[in-house]
């Protein structure tokens, strides 16, 4: 089956009445976010490069067809409209990884007004769901500081899919690691894992499970101590990596109760024994708010496993994102409907040493100021190669570390809200003018 039917009816039903009344003229739509969430000063793009994936293999196979005509009531002669149908466009778009805050455009789509028309939900789908991840995670990369994190994720996702998203997402921002081994092999990430509670308690004793695992594992040995009693299993840990002359990648696991208190004193446990090397790493729960308290109070953990708050951005799990036509057959098209008003053209964002400015993408710069879309896709294809996540990864840190510092506050952050340039408040004056006249409103 083709990736065609991944859209909404209504989709459908526009595409099919503007092919059956000849409409092919160019359409652009612009995908963005409205505004943040509460507790979002920033958004990393994300999702890019599954987007492009999808529009260069959009197509309608016969199963789809037949599914139009037998499913959904088309009849013979509309559904062989859609036969031919491929995504022939181009796409201007903000590269992942990069930060971007609300009105700004994640990508803008120029194509035949039905093919752009048919793309849109599973575009909004991706860029929306992958943005919301990393920016999640991203806020997860600022608590941590220095610390390591890792992405234990996968069971708690809404769905596989969104496991490997989450993965490759959290691996752009920052994050040192997954559990996700799919993942892993798909991205060139490093893996990260110890044992299950299930595990120790398979063995007739808490040190006969160490020791098995230590055995098999030597050079990557973290011993889960929480089970039955915590600091007894800090101690116990301490016996099996003596009495196994253990050396090398060591650590120990907390995944419940106080970790604040716990890791300050399996710490002291450890450095009393002599094993000042062997790494503590925490997870049971975690989000960005329960890391930042955990390093700001100087707890000694060197590494974070952060699961089910960030893989599904409990506290902010959707963001306000659409999908609005722009421009139709080179004429600027506005929507005037209260708070939900667009601004027309095709845009660009330029961002400088004072901030973003939204403008018109034929508009030249402000003096020392970049363009941060780029045109990704010309003709149905892409026009450079795929960037991999080292690229993107680079994109992040060069944004980050020009954030205000408002912005990347956890608690009350302020979003910079960039202004719109004067070429483009004087188109939307003139769209929402001519917008008037057609609907036949009097000012």
């Amino acid at each position: 089956m083709g990736l065609a039917l991944h859209t909404d009816l209504y989709e459908l039903n526009m595409a099919a009445s503007y092919m059956r009344r000849g409409m092919d003229q160019e359409a652009t739509f612009s995908l963005f976010v409205r505004d943040l969430p509460e507790r979002r000063g920033f958004l990393v793009a994300a999702g890019l490069e599954s987007c492009l994936d999808f529009l260069e293999r959009f197509r309608f196979e016969e199963e789809d067809l037949a599914f139009l005509r037998d499913g959904l009531g088309f009849d013979a002669d509309t559904t062989e409209l859609f036969r031919d149908v491929r995504f022939t466009g181009e796409v201007w778009a903000v590269p992942e990884g990069r930060i971007v805050f609300a009105d700004e455009p994640l990508m803008e789509i120029t194509a035949p007004i039905a093919v752009a028309q048919l793309v849109e939900t599973y575009l909004l789908n991706i860029a929306t769901f992958q943005t919301t991840i990393a920016s999640k995670a991203a806020r997860c990369r600022l608590a941590a500081r220095d610390r390591e994190l890792v992405d234990f994720a996968f069971r708690r996702t809404q769905g596989a899919d969104a496991a490997m998203a989450v993965a490759r997402t959290t691996a752009m921002v920052g994050f040192a690691a997954t559990s996700n081994v799919e993942a892993a092999r798909r991205y060139g990430l490093r893996t990260a894992g110890t044992m299950a509670h299930s595990y120790i308690e398979s063995f007739p004793s808490e040190a006969d499970a160490f020791r098995a695992f230590a055995q098999d594992f030597p050079h990557r040995t973290t011993f889960l101590v929480d089970t039955y009693d915590t600091l007894n299993g800090v101690r116990t840990a301490v016996e099996v990596i003596r009495e196994l002359g253990l050396e090398d990648s060591l650590g120990i696991r907390l995944d419940s109760g106080d970790l604040l208190e716990l890791s300050r004193r399996a710490r002291a446990i450890l450095d009393e024994a002599g094993l000042a090397h062997v790494r503590i790493f925490a997870s049971g729960g975690l989000d960005e708010v329960e890391v930042d308290r955990l390093v700001a109070a100087g707890a000694p953990i060197d590494a974070f496993g952060i699961g089910t708050r960030m893989g599904v951005s409990a506290d902010a799990p959707y963001l306000n994102s659409v999908y609005k036509l722009v421009e139709f057959d080179r004429r600027p098209v506005v929507k005037l409907s209260e708070e939900k008003a667009t601004e027309p053209g095709r845009k660009q964002v330029f961002r400088g040493a004072a901030g973003d400015v939204i403008g018109l993408r034929e508009e030249p710069p402000p003096i020392g100021a970049e363009p941060i879309l780029v045109p990704v896709m010309r003709d149905g294809r892409r026009s450079g190669p795929r960037h991999g996540l080292d690229v993107a990864k680079r994109l992040f840190e060069a944004d980050l570390v020009r954030l205000p510092a408002a912005a990347t506050r956890l608690d009350d952050p302020e979003p910079p809200q960039p202004p719109f340039s004067g070429a483009l408040r004087e188109l939307t004056a003139q769209a929402r003018a001519e917008a008037l006249r057609r609907a036949g409103v009097t000012p």
